[in-house]
């Protein structure tokens, strides 16, 4: 099984991309013995359409063009599911054990997703009620993969 996060926009070279990297890093390296053979980030254009809706279509048929057949999408979303940690990694597990093709996890643009990949979402994930900068919500996510990873693998990195 691929992890996917695909990520509307770019994170410039800094301390954000950085640390991105660092728990991306980490994740594959804690996730590999468990069957997760990739952790990738794919950037999506942002749309440079003049119309709300026509720019939340256009980056949201880029995000469906790049999630394989039979991955599960997960949209980060505030309005999602506040899940803990060792919820996370119990569905990275059974996921897993479905044989699934990737897990893609989805962070739209400054103007939200069309509402065909909000349908198609297996799980509408939250980090909580407040509004966070994309930019920081890629790296709670990659932080919260490795996280997920080091429950399944019993590492004491997750302390309840």
């Amino acid at each position: 099984m691929r992890v996917i996060v695909l990520a509307v926009g770019r994170l410039k070279q800094g301390a954000e991309r950085e640390l991105a990297e660092a728990y991306r890093k980490r994740a594959q390296a804690i996730c590999r013995p468990l069957g997760v053979r990739d952790i990738e980030i794919v950037e999506i254009r942002e749309s440079r359409a003049q119309d709300t809706e026509r720019r939340r279509v256009e980056e949201s048929i880029a995000i469906a063009n790049v999630i394989p057949e039979r991955a599960i999408t997960v949209v980060l979303d505030g309005r999602g599911e506040n899940l803990d940690s060792p919820a996370i990694a119990a569905l990275l597990r059974e996921w897993r054990a479905e044989n699934r093709s990737a897990v893609c996890f989805v962070i739209g643009g400054a103007d939200g997703l069309a509402a065909s990949l909000y349908q198609d979402a297996k799980l509408k994930l939250a980090f909580g009620a407040a509004t966070w900068p994309h930019q920081l919500v890629r790296i709670m996510l990659l932080e919260q993969i490795y996280r997920a990873g080091s429950i399944l693998a019993g590492h004491p990195y997750h302390r309840a």
